[in-house]
């Protein structure tokens, strides 16, 4: 990405922050001018050059502070954790750290002296934790991608509360040092992003895995999905279970075998998580910190670890051995089968809910997703539609070091990305079959938000640019189509796209915001201004 694009996208998203007016999602803002000044003398050859992401608060980020959510813990870290050091190296800017559940310690986004996060759809309900900042910042479309961490489902049940695409790798396979331990035995880093190929891409430069950590091999054949009846998901909000079972009715469509499995083993193992004396790891991490009792503590959060500080050790040894019997029955159920699937949650508790019974309805959310670390299994979160305006998510999850494989499986439940069209992808234009080829289909034609210009390029074939203004009424309407992409088709756009042509965020005149066509600002030296045509088509008519 040239620099100049860059700078562009650096003020599109602080302006963006400045629009949503969500402060809670931020723990520590690096100042515009700064990401600027290193947008300036960004490689554009780098493979992330002038992504933006945002790191949860419990990750080093050097000469920022390291809270985990809670002030009087600060630590300022002289050196950039290696995941960060990595997005970094590859191109990434960061624009800051991310609100969490403090101390990592929940699934809500509630526990945070620094305020509860709303959810990016609806602001009375929870934005999910703990890594609540991160996904909201990705679903308002503030960064490409950012960082959470996982170690009972906070980088997966945020993800399918925001309408995102969560990735939990296995164990191990991406850094965690300089990451605030919540059970380090069982911590991972994930990132979320809007798309399952962003998402990917960003992880591919997080891990540090050995050669040798290479996926279980799988018999021959259609993807074996293991599908619990749905009797044996508990009780679950209106609608829910008729859309996981919608999700797994796609799967079957797009070839995959469905087999029937016993969820027993899984969701008595997620209930060891917090009930049993896996817990004493959270004290392990903080405890001491913990026993200060500094006024800025979470009280949920302070009375679940200062709990587990005189747990008996013959409890933990019971635990594991049960643990160890539960995980042999889980893999035993699920044979030969390439992924579960599952609801990533039950429900989607409002705001009010949650404070009412802070306890329940966060032991409620792990229902599915408790176990998979206990177990040692990757997972991936998915969107996989819509109940009653809000978005629904289902995971699958698989064996350690399936990573890639769930990614592909997960490929074929992701619903198709707009992306909007302004120039010679329009239908009948010439590069139009590019986006057929691409597996597109033609959705509407709308308008872009009052917020651009457009320029006639001298390329061959003729295109035009499209370029956000940053002076407001300066900009104007532009006429625009909507093409509905598979995931991997959009991975492929962007990556097949020359200069000075972009994909970035397109806001459209309902205030949505989608994947588009944009133009890096150094391109227009000698272009023509055609905004007042209303659009392309129009100015090729003349």
């Amino acid at each position: 990405m040239h620099p100049a694009s860059a700078s562009h996208r650096i003020r599109a998203a602080y302006a963006r922050i400045e629009t949503t007016d969500r402060p809670e999602i931020w723990i520590t803002l690096r100042p515009q001018a700064d990401l600027e000044a290193e947008a300036a003398t960004l490689d554009p050859e780098l493979p992330l050059a002038g992504r933006l992401f945002a790191v949860k608060g419990n990750i080093d980020v050097a000469g920022l502070p390291t809270t985990a959510g809670c002030p009087s813990y600060a630590y300022t870290p002289p050196q950039d954790a290696p995941v960060v050091a990595a997005l970094k190296a590859a191109g990434a800017l960061l624009i800051g750290t991310t609100n969490l559940d403090q101390f990592a310690t929940g699934l809500v986004g509630t526990r945070s002296p620094y305020g509860a996060v709303r959810n990016a759809i609806d602001p009375t309900r929870i934005s999910g934790g703990s890594s609540s900042g991160s996904a909201v910042a990705v679903a308002l479309g503030i960064v490409d991608f950012a960082l959470g961490t996982d170690t009972a489902g906070s980088g997966r049940v945020p993800a399918a509360f925001n309408g995102i695409v969560g990735l939990k790798p296995t164990y191990g396979l991406v850094p965690t040092e300089g990451v605030v331990p919540a059970c380090a035995s069982l911590d991972c880093v994930t990132v979320f992003a809007r798309t399952l190929p962003e998402a990917e891409q960003a992880l591919a430069h997080m891990t540090t895995a050995p050669a040798a950590t290479t996926p279980p091999p799988r018999r021959p054949g259609p993807y074996r999905i293991a599908v619990p009846a749905t009797s044996q998901l508990g009780a679950m909000d209106k609608g829910w279970p008729e859309a996981y079972e919608a999700a797994a009715t796609r799967l079957a469509s797009a070839g995959a075998q469905l087999l029937p499995v016993d969820l027993t083993p899984f969701t008595e193992a997620a209930a060891m998580l917090y009930e049993g004396a896996f817990v004493a790891e959270r004290y392990t991490a903080v405890g001491p910190f913990i026993d200060k009792d500094t006024p800025d503590l979470d009280p949920t959060v302070a009375a679940i670890i200062r709990l587990a500080r005189d747990l008996p050790a013959h409890r933990l040894y019971a635990d594991q051995a049960r643990l160890a019997a539960l995980r042999t029955q889980a893999l035993t159920a699920l044979g030969d089968a390439d992924a579960l699937l599952l609801p990533t949650a039950p429900g989607h508790p409002t705001l009010a809910e949650v404070a009412a019974d802070p306890l329940g309805a966060n032991a409620r959310l792990g229902r599915f997703t408790n176990s998979t670390n206990l177990f040692g299994l990757s997972a991936v979160a998915v969107p996989a539609g819509e109940v009653e305006g809000l978005p629904f998510g289902v995971m699958l999850i698989g064996p350690a070091h399936a990573d890639e494989r769930l990614a592909r499986i997960a490929a074929l439940l992701t619903p198709p990305t707009s992306v909007a069209v302004v120039g010679a992808h329009l239908t009948g234009e010439p590069l139009n079959p590019q986006l057929l080829a691409l597996g597109a289909r033609f959705d509407r034609t709308t308008t872009t938000a009052p917020h651009y210009r457009l320029y006639a390029l001298a390329t061959d074939p003729p295109k035009p640019g499209l370029v956000r203004t940053t002076a407001a009424g300066d900009g104007a309407p532009v006429e625009a189509e909507l093409w509905r992409l598979p995931p991997e088709g959009l991975g492929a756009l962007v990556a097949s796209l020359p200069r000075p042509m972009t994909i970035g965020s397109v806001e459209l005149a309902d205030g949505t915001a989608v994947p588009g066509f944009l133009c890096e600002p150094g391109a227009l030296e000698g272009a023509v201004d055609i905004t007042a045509y209303g659009g392309w088509r129009a100015y090729r008519r003349g």
